[in-house]
């Protein structure tokens, strides 16, 4: 699914993407818009000021993007640690439109602070709340706002973008025992706050993309979205990046994905579960920017069976 050539199935919605800054969460906001949707946008980082990220991207140029794709584009500075602003943010949605017909989740915090094979009895405490409190709590201080006036709303769809399906991680340790219960936490709220919506008619699901070209990950193999092959294509430089590189995934195409579910009739079959945007984009015939549909958990987890795939099998 695309939204081109005038196809805006999801004209007149309202949606809130939270932590649209970057990655997923700008990919969601932009393929939202792309269906016609309003998009309120937040996150940390505006032309004002950075978040300790300290990255380029921010929430007003993520607002511009929903707006060049067709769509209507809100930005607002949120820090969704402070329930203030949240309360606030979700007061403001309801004055202005008194509806909220799509909220989606993309809220981090654990990137920043690795430590990523240390066993929980070495980690430092302090680093293990920061990642709760970024992975988990955020997720937990918005949702109550959020789905309070998404549910007055028949057929409302929230989603948790999170990093591998309840299939994936159930059966896989994550890093450390923080980043495990972040993976594992989101998409049992999924199937949690599914059980509250569907009373209403509303649908919540976790969804995850593949291997995600966000714009950290470009910058860490040297190339951009135009240029992303070469990262291991590049003999003269070593081939920066594994060859597993070549199905990787932009982040419009778990956007399209989500907006595919939005704008399906239908989509109170995913209430829920978690999935992959593999899975969503095979179920809806959606494709990347490129036109691919690239098979990233597939490939991942036959790799780790301990075969050797052609990668151009998952492309």
């Amino acid at each position: 699914m695309s939204a081109s050539g005038g196809d805006r199935p999801l004209t007149g919605r309202v949606a809130l993407v939270s932590g649209a800054t970057r990655g997923a969460g700008r990919g969601v906001a932009r393929a939202l818009g792309e269906a016609g949707a309003t998009v309120w946008c937040t996150g940390r980082t505006t032309r004002e000021r950075r978040s300790e990220y300290d990255r380029p991207e921010t929430v007003e140029e993520t607002a511009e993007l929903v707006t060049a794709e067709g769509g209507e584009g809100v930005w607002a500075e949120v820090d969704h640690a402070d329930e203030a602003s949240v309360r606030a943010l979700v007061e403001r949605i309801r004055e202005v439109h008194g509806r909220l017909d799509i909220s989606v989740s993309s809220l981090g915090g654990e990137h920043l602070h690795g430590e990523w094979d240390q066993p929980v009895r070495a980690q430092d405490v302090e680093t293990g709340r920061r990642i709760l409190r970024g992975g988990i709590e955020t997720h937990l201080l918005t949702t109550p706002y959020a789905l309070d006036l998404l549910h007055r709303t028949p057929g409302g769809l929230h989603v948790e973008l999170t990093d591998g399906d309840a299939a994936y991680n159930d059966t896989r340790y994550r890093i450390n025992a923080y980043v495990d219960l972040v993976k594992t936490g989101l998409t049992r709220l999924a199937h949690s706050l599914g059980h509250e919506l569907a009373e209403h008619g509303g649908t919540a699901m976790a969804v995850s993309p593949g291997w995600l070209r966000s714009e950290m990950m470009l910058d860490a193999f040297g190339v951009d979205e135009e240029t992303w092959q070469q990262a291991w294509t590049d003999t003269g430089r070593g081939g920066v990046a594994p060859e597993a590189f070549a199905v990787s995934e932009s982040p419009l195409l778990v956007g399209r994905c989500v907006a595919a579910v939005a704008a399906d009739e239908g989509r109170t079959r995913w209430n829920q579960l978690s999935t992959t945007s593999e899975v969503l984009a095979a179920e809806y015939d959606v494709r990347d920017a490129d036109g691919s549909q690239p098979r990233a958990w597939s490939y991942i987890t036959v790799m780790e069976d301990g075969s050797t795939p052609d990668v151009a099998d998952y492309r």
